[in-house]
């Protein structure tokens, strides 16, 4: 079966206020000091967020919990320091964030300017494993269509400086302005792959393989596809749904590729536009079917998701659990509707903040 692991950001804000609090060098020298050689928590880009990333998992149950048992030990540390963690994709409230202290991030600073100065947003990455480049790829190609709808599922950001962005991720729009972000061309092969990866770090736009901000991508460390589209969800159960959906979506497509099916090619153009339609709508509206292009309901494509992936789902063990999971998101919105309907009831994005923050550590989707 295969492996995944999870890397979520987390927002670290004041918890009186609610405002993002740049404390993530104290919280990382506070998990150094307890375990100096602890490589959970790592820096992020800004001082207002933490990262931590989950060994690879076989069992999506033992998944769950040591995203519940990260969550909470950033939360325990943040604390201390006093501060909290909220896994919001981005900040309610206006913030202007601090890059942190790093040679790296000082130059995407430099190079990028107030697109680097404007990006405090938090996702989360699904790594899945493969057997080689060349099966990556195969999934790279395969995946692709399907990848919006991980969006929409996901979506945990409705709100941007202090205001309704309109969108229900609006974090997958903010980091579309990396030269590198969103969905590629078909790749066809590894070595057209790592030539395209060598052309873009030629340019001199971007500092090195780390910066190719593909949609789903080869990992560089790991014997992984790593896909990148999903916000941070304010629920880890939530979370486990979409790294389940990521695994199938990932074993569907290497079973076609060794199966010798070709891959749909729709263009960059169109994939944008799915992606365009996920973050705006997320699960309020209709989105794109991967197939057609066509708007149908959330449901809809929902339902055309657990077709597509039924046979992985059910080899993994995860079929209960997913539909189970889908129904209730269905029923009861992500975490972009979860947030709108706080704002309704308390009339204050500072207690949206709060209340989210005690959501972080629920485990249910």
């Amino acid at each position: 079966m295969r492996t995944v692991g999870v890397e979520e950001e987390l927002l670290l804000v004041d918890p009186e206020t609610g405002e993002p609090k740049a404390s993530a060098a104290a919280v990382l020298a506070r998990a150094a000091l307890a375990d100096p050689g602890q490589d959970v928590f790592e820096k992020e880009l800004y001082g207002q967020m933490l990262e931590f990333a989950t060994r690879p998992q076989a069992e999506m149950a033992e998944l769950g919990e040591e995203i519940v048992r990260c969550r909470e030990e950033a939360a325990r540390l943040a604390g201390e320091l006093g501060c909290a963690v909220a896994a919001l994709a981005s900040s309610p409230l206006p913030v202007s964030p601090s890059v942190s202290v790093n040679r790296r991030y000082q130059w995407m600073a430099e190079q990028y300017g107030i697109a680097t100065r404007e990006q405090l947003v938090c996702g989360c990455h699904v790594h899945v494993s493969v057997e080689s480049d060349e099966e990556g790829v195969g999934v790279l190609d395969r995946v692709r269509p399907w990848l919006p709808v991980l969006v929409a599922v996901s979506a945990n950001s409705p709100f941007w400086q202090g205001r309704d962005s309109g969108y229900a991720s609006y974090r997958s729009r903010v980091w579309a302005r990396w030269p590198s972000a969103g969905p590629a061309e078909l790749f066809r092969s590894a070595a057209r792959y790592h030539r395209l990866v060598a052309d873009m770090v030629a340019t001199g736009v971007i500092l090195d393989e780390g910066m190719v901000y593909f949609d789903a991508r080869l990992a560089r460390r790991y014997p992984t596809v790593e896909i990148r589209v999903a916000d941070v969800c304010l629920r880890a159960g939530t979370a486990v749904l979409v790294a389940a959906l990521a695994r199938a979506l990932v074993e569907t497509a290497g079973r076609e590729w060794r199966a010798g099916r070709e891959p749909v090619d729709r263009g960059v153009g169109l994939a944008r536009m799915a992606g365009w339609r996920a973050a705006r709508s997320g699960l309020g509206g209709e989105l794109l079917d991967p197939v057609t292009l066509r708007p149908r309901s959330a449901r809809a494509v929902l339902g055309a998701l657990l077709a597509h992936t039924r046979d992985a789902l059910a080899d993994s063990g995860d079929l209960a659990m997913v539909e189970e999971a889908v129904q209730r998101l269905l029923r009861d919105g992500n975490g972009a509707d979860e947030q709108r309907r706080l704002l309704a009831d308390t009339g204050s994005l500072r207690d949206v903040v709060t209340e989210c923050v005690r959501r972080t550590q629920v485990a249910q989707v």
